[in-house]
């Protein structure tokens, strides 16, 4: 594959611009090449865990947001 020339780049570089930023607050999910699931858009780096791990909190998503709204004072929250 050749490699593309400065015009190439340049042009694709205006369309990228004209895209603008990515909407922040939206979630994006990739099977990762080791077979996990990665969850991009909730920080700088993606959350990634298996299969087991995703369905298991899954099922304590409910005791997971007792537990976040019981220690909200503790946590550091954005403003």
């Amino acid at each position: 594959m050749p490699e593309p020339t400065y015009e190439e780049l340049k042009a694709r570089l205006a369309e990228l611009e004209k895209q603008g930023p990515k909407r922040s607050g939206s979630l994006e999910f990739r099977v990762s090449e080791k077979g996990g699931v990665s969850v991009y858009g909730l920080g700088r780096f993606p959350v990634t865990l298996y299969y087991e791990q995703w369905k298991r909190l899954l099922d304590v998503a409910d005791k997971l947001g007792e537990f976040l709204d019981d220690n909200k004072s503790k946590l550091k929250l954005k403003e």
